[in-house]
C-alpha cells in the first residue's frame, strides 16, 4: 500500500471514531473499585460497586449515523450505520481527494433501514499506478424519502382541559423554515402529559438538555424531544420536552393516545410550551406537511400566524 493511501486510511479512521463517538454523554458515573482505584465511565458495568455517583453533564445531541471506513485489497469501502429506530438517508461527498473516484460517482445517497447498514460507495483510485487518499463527509437525514403520507386524523397530543396555539402555520417567530413551516406550538404548563397523536414506532429520543433561551446559535438544536415514525413513512415530533421528560425507549411501538412524556421549556424558546409537528424526507430535505387534528370538542382550527 502506497504511503498516500495509508494517509487517507488513518484520515478517515480519525473521522469514523469522531462520528461515533463525538456525542457527549449526559452523565458520567463515578466509582471505586476494591483496590481503591477511582473509575469514571458513560454506563456502569456490572462489577461496580452498590455506591455510584452520577455527574451530570451537558450533552450534545446524539448523531443519527455512522460513517465506517473498511479496507477491501485496493479499495475502500464507504458504509452508513443508522442509529435510530427508523429509515435515514444519508449524502456521502469527498471533503478532499487526490486521485480518487467512488463508484456510483459522488456525491451519493442511500437509505438505511432502521438499525442497519448501508453501502454508500467504493473507492479506489483513478490512476492504478499513483496512490491516493481522500477526506469525506457524510449527511443524514431521518426518515424514507420514498414516504407517501396518507390523509389522517391526527389526536391532541396534550392532556389538558383546555388547549391554547400560541404559534401556529407560519409562525414569524420559528416556523418560516421547510422543517417546521406546518409546526404548532401548544401553550403547556411544565410537566403537562404528551400524547401520541397517532400510532407508531419511537424512532428517535432526547432527554438530557436542561436549558432554555433565545440565543438561536447556542439553543437551536437542542430542544429535547421524540420522534415517532408511522407506517406511511411520516415522522410526528413532540418538542421542548422536559429534562428526563421522555417517558418511552427507542425502539418502542405505541398507540395513539399514550402517553410518551412531559411537557417543558427546554431548547429555542420563549416559555413553555409543546411543539408539534408532522414531518417527511423529500430526498434529503425533511419538510413539515399540513395535518388534520382532533380534539376533544372535534376538529381544530390551525390557523398561521
Amino acid at each position: 500500500m502506497s504511503r498516500a493511501r495509508r494517509y487517507g486510511s488513518w484520515l478517515l479512521g480519525i473521522a469514523a471514531l469522531l462520528m461515533a463517538f463525538g456525542a457527549g454523554a449526559a452523565k458520567i458515573y463515578r466509582w471505586t473499585d476494591r483496590g481503591g482505584i477511582t473509575h469514571y465511565g458513560d454506563h456502569v458495568p456490572d462489577a461496580a460497586p452498590a455506591q455510584v455517583q452520577t455527574i451530570p453533564v451537558e450533552g450534545e445531541p446524539s448523531a443519527i449515523a455512522r460513517l465506517r471506513i473498511e479496507n477491501d485489497g485496493d479499495r475502500f469501502l464507504a458504509f452508513a450505520d443508522n442509529r435510530l429506530s427508523g429509515p435515514i438517508e444519508v449524502q456521502l461527498d469527498f471533503s478532499r481527494g487526490e486521485n480518487v473516484i467512488g463508484q456510483p460517482v459522488l456525491p451519493a445517497r442511500a437509505t438505511v433501514a432502521p438499525r442497519g447498514s448501508a453501502l454508500v460507495a467504493v473507492l479506489s483510485s483513478a490512476d492504478p499506478d499513483r496512490g491516493f487518499d481522500f477526506e469525506l463527509q457524510m449527511e443524514s437525514l431521518p426518515g424514507d424519502p420514498t414516504a407517501r403520507p396518507r390523509d389522517v386524523d391526527y389526536l391532541l397530543p396534550l392532556q389538558q382541559a383546555h388547549f391554547r396555539i400560541d404559534q401556529g402555520y407560519g409562525g414569524q417567530f420559528s416556523h418560516r423554515d421547510e422543517q417546521n413551516r406546518y409546526a404548532v406550538d401548544f401553550a403547556a404548563e411544565i410537566g403537562t402529559p404528551v400524547l401520541a397523536a397517532r400510532e407508531g414506532v419511537v424512532m428517535q429520543v432526547e432527554s438530557d438538555f436542561d436549558k432554555a433561551g433565545l440565543n438561536l446559535e447556542r439553543y437551536g438544536g437542542r430542544a429535547n424531544f421524540v420522534r415517532i415514525l408511522h407506517d406511511d413513512g411520516t415522522m410526528t415530533l413532540y418538542a421542548h420536552l422536559k429534562a428526563e421528560g421522555a417517558l418511552v425507549r427507542v425502539g418502542q411501538r405505541v398507540r395513539a393516545g399514550q402517553q410518551i412524556g412531559l411537557s417543558g421549556n427546554t431548547g429555542f424558546t420563549t416559555g413553555p410550551h409543546l411543539h408539534f409537528v408532522v414531518q417527511v424526507n423529500r430526498g434529503m430535505r425533511l419538510e413539515s406537511i399540513p395535518f388534520r387534528m382532533v380534539g376533544p370538542q372535534g376538529p381544530l382550527r390551525i390557523s398561521g400566524g
